[in-house]
């Protein structure tokens, strides 16, 4: 465990993710190193627009020097800059490099010692579509990859399928599996069949090809799920695997030119990207599962960089 004080003395600045349910922060060195890093449950849920600057210095405030020669930038991704957040940090129109230096969100503080600036997220004229706090990932992959085009896939609550050209994003695609997954499992009637923790990855991958193959049979099969419970006897890991084969299966169903047979990068928890992976195997496509902290970070950095 590093020392507070020893933080402090070789802190550079502060690299913060700030999302809905969650706050986690970073202290970089001058080499880039990650000095500590911390996290809170302060997400954008729980807080007013008055709670922002005491949650953030609740998490970093002991890292920060008693005098500094200059204020500590903290470079701040997600959620903060929504509309409800901290401060709105206005949506950038894609084509777009991920993040533009001269486009960040400056925030006053009442704390003298920090220098705060949001990540703004992109946005798309048609068909209409908004993404917050991936678009910081993207920056991070751009770098990794360089002047290449790569399709990525971002999965989580709401997925996003993006087109990255030469390192700036020239559309995307979201996607509420998560989202309609966690309504499914929780608040219709097939709660009763997939309550477990468990997963069998069989039902999950013929449930895949099901939906790939007939998308449109979608919230029959969804139904079929219950009935298997309670006339076949299925388990709730093979009704919950099925679930979540299926939602995926759709979503893939309605992405193929960007995956079959191609690379496809895929950004995301690691659970879930391994899903992902194992679906986008099956059917052919190139899974390459990346870090997403570290992707993150690297965005972050970017943006710092730009500002430097």
């Amino acid at each position: 465990m590093v020392s507070d004080q020893s933080v402090a003395s070789r802190l550079d600045w502060i690299a913060v993710d700030w999302g809905t349910s969650a706050l986690r922060a970073w202290a970089i060195g001058a080499d880039g190193a990650v000095l500590d890093e911390a996290r809170s449950g302060d997400g954008m849920g729980s807080l007013d627009r008055e709670g922002y600057e005491p949650a953030l210095l609740r998490l970093i405030g002991a890292w920060l020097p008693a005098k500094p020669a200059r204020p500590i930038q903290v470079i701040v991704c997600g959620m903060a800059g929504a509309r409800q957040g901290w401060r709105e940090a206005p949506y950038r129109s894609v084509p777009c490099a991920p993040v533009g230096g001269d486009q960040l969100e400056p925030v006053a503080t009442t704390e003298t010692r920090i220098s705060v600036s949001i990540v703004p997220g992109l946005s798309q004229a048609g068909p209409p579509d908004v993404m917050r706090g991936e678009e910081t990932q993207l920056a991070g992959l751009a770098a990794k990859l360089g002047p290449a085009t790569a399709t990525v896939c971002m999965p989580g609550t709401h997925s996003k399928w993006v087109s990255l050209d030469r390192g700036k994003v020239t559309g995307f695609t979201t996607f509420m599996t998560g989202e309609a997954f966690a309504l499914f499992a929780e608040r219709s009637v097939l709660r009763h069949s997939v309550d477990a923790a468990d997963t069998d990855g069989d039902a999950f991958g013929s449930a895949v090809a099901e939906t790939v193959d007939r998308p449109e049979r979608l919230t029959s099969a969804l139904f079929g799920i219950r009935a298997g419970s309670l006339l076949e006897g299925a388990s709730a890991a093979t009704a919950r695997s099925r679930l979540s084969g299926l939602l995926i299966g759709a979503e893939l169903a309605a992405v193929r030119p960007q995956w079959d047979g191609r690379n496809v990068h895929i950004v995301g928890a690691s659970a879930l990207a391994a899903s992902y992976a194992a679906a986008l195997e099956q059917l052919g496509g190139k899974p390459v599962i990346e870090d997403a902290e570290e992707l993150t970070l690297a965005g972050l950095a970017a943006a710092r960089s730009s500002i430097a």
